[in-house]
């Protein structure tokens, strides 16, 4: 599956140089990793949000979004944002820090 390149070009530059977020091909997409830990992605137009077990239910809550589902099961604690629901930068800035908090809070792989 491609994904979308400018939605990724977004993703890069809200993250800036940090020398912990590295980026790797996974899932079919794109992910953006903060010491090994996927904090957010690119699947398609889709943005890929990991927002932790505690915080799925009111991601889900917002709009544009759905259960990440790559294998047949939910996998709780991530999400997908509609590629539609993110024209507006700040919007897509609010993902992508709620993403990087969390895997911000791991210990590094």
């Amino acid at each position: 599956m491609a994904y979308d390149e400018g939605l990724a070009e977004r993703i890069r530059e809200r993250l800036g140089v940090d020398p912990d977020v590295t980026e790797k091909r996974m899932f079919g997409g794109l992910a953006f990793l903060h010491r090994g830990n996927m904090a957010v992605g690119v699947s398609g137009d889709d943005l890929m949000v990991r927002v932790g077990p505690d915080n799925t239910d009111a991601a889900l809550a917002r709009p544009g979004t759905r259960v990440f589902d790559m294998t047949g099961r939910p996998m709780r604690g991530w999400i997908l944002v509609a590629g539609s629901s993110l024209t507006d930068d700040k919007v897509l800035g609010e993902w992508i820090d709620e993403g990087h908090t969390f895997a911000a809070s791991l210990p590094p792989k």
